[in-house]
């Protein structure tokens, strides 16, 4: 049998009945203080779409570029898009992901691949003609 996931003592279930108020104490300081702060209209915005899609109300994929928002219990079981800064990458939000923010599951870098130097790099390839 799986190991059920709890989260702070509380499992999904009971995370996604809480109020905004009660899960913010649960999370670490920063989103803590997010959530006080009160959202941007870009997360107000991505939190309606949110909500519409879990109605059914609404077909289309989630795309957003709020990179900052802090994922919530309401976002579980969903797939949002998220910019890499080239193209959208499709994030399923899953329970295990609460308490971090939607741009550390999608890298804005890519991994450096050395090959071999160019030409005119290195003296020995000043005598090398290019075709």
């Amino acid at each position: 049998m799986a190991k059920e996931f709890k989260y702070r003592g509380k499992t999904a279930k009971e995370l996604e009945e809480m109020g905004l108020a009660e899960l913010a104490e649960l999370l670490p300081a920063r989103i803590r203080r997010t959530i006080k702060r009160g959202f941007t209209e870009q997360q107000k915005k991505l939190l309606r779409s949110i909500k519409e899609t879990k109605e059914g109300k609404r077909k289309k994929p989630i795309k957003t570029h709020c990179r900052n928002m802090p994922i919530l219990p309401i976002m579980f079981d969903l797939t949002i898009q998220i910019p890499d800064g080239k193209k959208f990458i499709k994030v399923e939000i899953r329970p295990e992901m609460i308490g971090h923010y939607l741009g550390e599951f999608v890298l804005t870098r890519k991994e450096v691949k050395h090959k071999a130097p160019g030409v005119g790099a290195t003296r020995s390839t000043k005598h090398i003609s290019v075709k």
